[in-house]
C-alpha cells in the first residue's frame, strides 16, 4: 500500500517520533507540533533537545518500548534506527505507517514557494547558517533547519512566516532524495558514508538524483572548483560558483587580514557585495559564494548579503570558541572527513598561534579504514596531535580498527583510549600561544570542557 506522509501530519493526527533527540528530528517535533500535529516520541537518553521538547509540552520517553507507538497514527523515525528496533518492529506488525526523518521535512517544504536545500560532503552546516544569516538580514522571514547550532537562533531551527524554508540537505542513506528543493546548492562531492555508497561514482550517481529534483523554474546551484561536483551534474543547467575563473559567481579582490578574509562578490563580472568575513579559511571564502549565489538566484539585495555574512560568526561546533586554559586557546570543530579536517588545520595555522595542537576523534571504523592515509596526511599540519578512540556511532568494530593505527604513522602523537586521558594529555601540553582544537563529529568536545573546568590548571609536563 502506497501511502502519502501529508495524509498522516495533518492537524489533530497523532505521530510518534523515534530517535526525537536527534539535530533534525528535535525541529522536526516542534514544527509538526506548531502545525497541529499531536507529538510524542522517544529517544535512548536525555538531552538538552529532549528536555527542551518536554518543557515544550511533548511527551518524550527514554527507552525504545513496543507500547509507546500503540495507537500511534504514524512513525517518524531518523536513519540511524532500524527495521529491528522493538518501536519500529511493533509499529510494522500493527500495520502503523513508518516515514523516514527526510520525507516528512520533504512534505514540509512543499508549503514554501522557495525551499532552498544545500547539500554537499562537507560544508553543509556553515553555508546553511550564512544563508539563514543573509535572508534574515533581508527581511525574508525564512524557516531554518540546519544540523547544528546557531548563536542568532539559539539552536538549529527556525519557524519563519516567510515563502523560503532553508534546509541542510544530508546525502546518508540518500535521505535528502526525498527533500523538494526548488533551489539544490552542491558545494561538494567526495568519497564518504562508504559504509552505505559502494563508491565515489555512486555518491555522485546519488547528488544528480537531488539535482534532478528541482523543478522546471528552479535553480542548481554548484561548486565549479569542485571535480565530483561538476561530474556529478554534467548536462544539467546549472548556475556556479567558486574561485577560479570562469565561474558565474566568483571572488574580485580577496584579500587577507589576521587570517580573515575580505572580497568583493562578483556575478557575471559585476560587483553584487563587498563582504568582510569574521570567519577564516578559502573553505569559508567558497562557503560565502554558495550562500550569495543562492541569495542571488532568489532576489536578495546585496546589501542583505554583506549585512548577513559581517554577522556571522560561525555555528556551533564550527571552529567554536570555548575558553582559554593556561593561556592556551580552546576551540572546537566538527570536522570529521580529511578534506574539511585539512581545510580546518590549514586556517587554524594561517591565525598566528606558536603551535596548533589537535585533538582528534575519528568517527566510525568504515570512515576511518577507508580514508587513512588522507587523515594520516590532514593531521600532520598540526604541530601537535593526540587522538582519542574511534567514535562508533552507528557501527560495530568489524575492521578491527583503531586510532593507535593512526598514531603510528604520526610522528610524536599520543594515543589516548578514553577522554579524560585527552583532557590530562592536554592539560601537560598547553601553554601560552597554543591553539588547541578538538576536532571530531563525536563526543570530543567533551574533552576540551573538562579541560576548561578543572580546579587546578597547575600540572606538570610528563614527557
Amino acid at each position: 500500500m502506497n501511502r502519502n506522509i501529508e495524509d498522516y501530519i495533518r492537524p489533530g493526527a497523532w505521530a510518534h517520533l523515534v530517535g526525537i533527540g536527534g539535530v533534525s528530528m528535535a525541529p522536526l517535533a516542534e514544527v509538526l507540533k506548531g502545525k497541529g500535529v499531536a507529538i510524542t516520541g522517544s529517544d535512548t537518553r536525555e538531552s538538552e533537545a529532549t528536555v527542551h521538547l518536554q518543557s515544550l509540552g511533548i511527551p518524550v520517553t527514554i527507552g525504545h518500548r513496543p507500547e509507546q507507538v500503540e495507537g500511534a497514527g504514524c512513525i517518524i523515525r531518523t536513519a540511524a534506527v532500524h527495521d529491528d528496533d522493538p518501536e519500529i518492529a511493533a509499529a510494522l506488525a500493527a500495520g502503523i505507517p513508518v516515514f523516514e526523518r527526510a520525507q516528512a521535512w520533504g512534505a514540509l517544504m512543499r508549503h514554501y514557494e522557495n525551499a532552498l536545500c544545500v547539500a554537499g560532503t562537507h560544508g553543509k552546516t556553515t553555508t546553511t547558517s550564512m544563508c539563514a544569516h543573509i535572508f534574515l538580514a533581508a527581511g525574508r522571514d525564512p524557516s531554518v533547519m540546519i544540523g547544528g547550532t546557531l548563536p542568532i537562533l539559539g539552536c538549529g531551527h527556525r519557524v519563519g512566516h516567510g515563502d523560503t524554508i532553508i534546509a541542510e540537505s544530508c546525502e546518508y542513506c540518500n535521505s535528502f532524495l526525498s527533500f523538494a528543493p526548488t533551489v539544490a546548492v552542491i558545494l561538494n562531492v567526495e568519497e564518504d558514508h562508504l559504509d552505505f555508497f559502494r563508491d565515489l561514482e555512486d555518491i555522485e550517481r546519488s547528488f544528480r538524483q537531488f539535482a534532478e529534483l528541482v523543478p522546471s523554474g528552479g535553480r542548481v546551484i554548484v561548486n565549479a572548483d569542485n571535480a565530483g561536483a561538476r561530474r556529478a551534474v554534467q548536462g544539467l543547467e546549472v548556475f556556479t560558483f567558486g574561485l577560479d575563473e570562469g565561474a558565474e559567481c566568483t571572488a574580485g579582490d580577496l584579500a587577507w587580514e589576521r587570517g580573515l578574509p575580505s572580497f568583493d562578490i562578483l556575478v557575471h563580472g559585476e560587483r553584487y557585495a563587498s563582504v568582510s568575513l569574521q570567519v577564516g579559511g578559502k573553505h569559508n571564502v567558497s562557503n560565502a559564494l554558495a550562500a550569495a549565489a543562492a541569495a542571488y538566484v532568489l532576489g536578495v539585495p546585496g546589501r542583505a548579503v554583506e549585512e548577513g555574512l559581517a554577522s556571522f560568526t560561525g555555528a556551533g561546533r564550527r571552529f567554536e570558541k570555548k575558553g582559554a586554559y593556561h593561556g592556551a586557546d580552546v576551540y572546537d570543530d566538527y570536522a570529521h572527513h580529511p578534506d574539511e579536517l585539512r581545510a580546518l588545520l590549514a586556517m587554524a595555522r594561517t591565525l598566528g598561534y606558536e603551535r596548533v595542537i589537535c585533538a582528534f576523534q575519528p568517527h566510525t571504523y568504515t570512515r576511518t579504514a577507508a580514508l587513512f592515509d588522507q587523515f594520516v596526511e590532514a593531521l600532520e599540519l598540526a604541530d601537535v596531535v593526540v587522538l582519542a578512540e574511534i567514535y562508533a556511532a552507528r557501527e560495530t568494530n568489524d575492521l578491527g580498527i583503531s586510532s593507535m593505527d593512526l598514531v603510528r604513522k604520526i610522528p610524536g602523537g599520543t594515543y589516548c583510549p578514553d577522554l579524560e586521558g585527552v583532557t590530562a594529555r592536554l592539560a601537560e601540553l598547553a601553554r601560552p600561544g597554543d591553539l588547541i582544537l578538538t576536532v571530531g563529529a563525536g563526543d570530543i568536545y567533551l574533552a576540551g570542557e573538562a579541560l576548561l573546568e578543572m580546579e587546578r590548571p597547575d600540572r606538570t609536563c610528563r614527557n
